[in-house]
């Protein structure tokens, strides 16, 4: 409806409709998906309201970014470390956290960063937690609809559209957003309907970006990464199929079939890939669900109900634990808007400890 009011042009409509329901198993006619739309062009990056960028070295590189500010300030980090629970004292307050390999690190105050069904199902005593907090976090939609294929190429994909050019660089449209098979809503919702009944989608919503247009150091000369952003594919298959290999294959090769018919050659191309599904998101980076925002953005789970109803501001029912990833307010996306307020929470009460 809010795309309605404003355009005309459905392909416009559909490709802004995409940033509506990326991460969320919704249709773009699902009440409430106007706000993720919101949420996708919240602040601004250099002065340009509602803009994107790329990071120089891959997304990776704004972790060691973020390392680097920490540790001239004092942080010492530890990679590898596998956290086996939150250590309380006997007034029931965060003294720290115990490591698998039997270490434990003492503090006032801890911050998490994984999704509050890993900080409060699986890290803390459930006997510590209120039963109907317990139960929030439980039900807590973590639905996912995405499948990201990472992809390395010969050469650049040579669109119909706009063919590529003889010297063989990259064009502007390579180093931009390229939103595919979103030529109107109405596929985007059709692709929703066969997930929602437990099927990969036919003709699934692409989203195909070429960091290495941008970074060449990300490939060898000639060479280039693509980076597929897919969906909907359901968590779980219908029928109880697994996401086996060949489950993960028969998807990834829609999606090569999808491409082709846009960039003739592309097929041809693709030297390796790798194809990460919704339970391999959850695997690989403990993403609930595989759910890239820790938790469904819908209404009723945004706001003061984030992740909580009383517990949106970053303190959790143990005194000294903060919450402070994508499942606290306000949400998903790389903006670092929780882990700024949650640390400005847990100052404030480090003064008073």
């Amino acid at each position: 409806q809010i795309l309605d009011h404003w355009f005309e042009s459905e392909p416009l409509k559909a490709t802004l409709a995409t940033d509506a329901v990326i991460g969320a198993m919704a249709s773009p006619h699902t009440p409430g998906s106007g706000y993720v739309l919101l949420h996708h062009v919240m602040g601004e990056l250099e002065g340009r309201r509602g803009a994107w960028g790329y990071v120089a070295g891959g997304m990776g590189a704004l972790s060691q970014a973020i390392a680097q500010a920490a540790t001239a300030w004092g942080a010492h980090i530890f990679a590898d470390k596998a956290v086996c629970h939150v250590l309380l004292g006997r007034d029931g307050k965060a003294q720290g956290v115990a490591l698998q390999d039997g270490t434990e690190v003492r503090s006032k105050l801890v911050l998490s960063n994984a999704s509050p069904q890993i900080t409060f199902l699986e890290l803390v005593p459930q006997e510590q937690l209120p039963k109907d907090f317990v139960q929030r976090i439980r039900r807590v939609d973590t639905c996912s609809p995405v499948t990201k294929i990472n992809v390395a190429v010969d050469r650049l994909p040579s669109f119909l559209a706009a063919p590529n050019a003889r010297h063989g660089q990259p064009l502007p449209h390579h180093q931009c957003s390229i939103h595919l098979n979103c030529e109107g809503t109405q596929l985007l919702h059709q692709a929703f309907t066969e997930a929602a009944q437990g099927h990969p989608s036919s003709r699934p919503m692409i989203e195909l970006c070429i960091p290495s247009a941008l970074d060449p150091g990300l490939a060898p000369p000639g060479c280039h990464v693509v980076s597929l952003f897919t969906q909907y594919t359901p968590s779980v298959l219908a029928g109880g199929q697994p996401w086996d290999e060949q489950a993960r294959n028969a998807y990834a090769d829609t999606v090569f079939d999808c491409i082709e018919d846009y960039a003739p050659g592309f097929k041809a191309s693709v030297i390796g890939r790798d194809i990460l599904t919704p339970p391999d998101l959850e695997r690989i980076f403990g993403l609930p669900g595989g759910n890239i925002f820790h938790g469904g953005m819908s209404l009723d789970q945004l706001y003061f109900a984030r992740p909580a109803p009383s517990y949106s501001g970053y303190r959790s029912p143990i005194p000294g634990l903060y919450l402070c990833g994508s499942g606290a307010h306000p949400g998903g996306g790389v903006m670092g808007a929780a882990g700024r307020n949650a640390a400005q929470v847990a100052i404030k009460d480090f003064r008073h400890f």
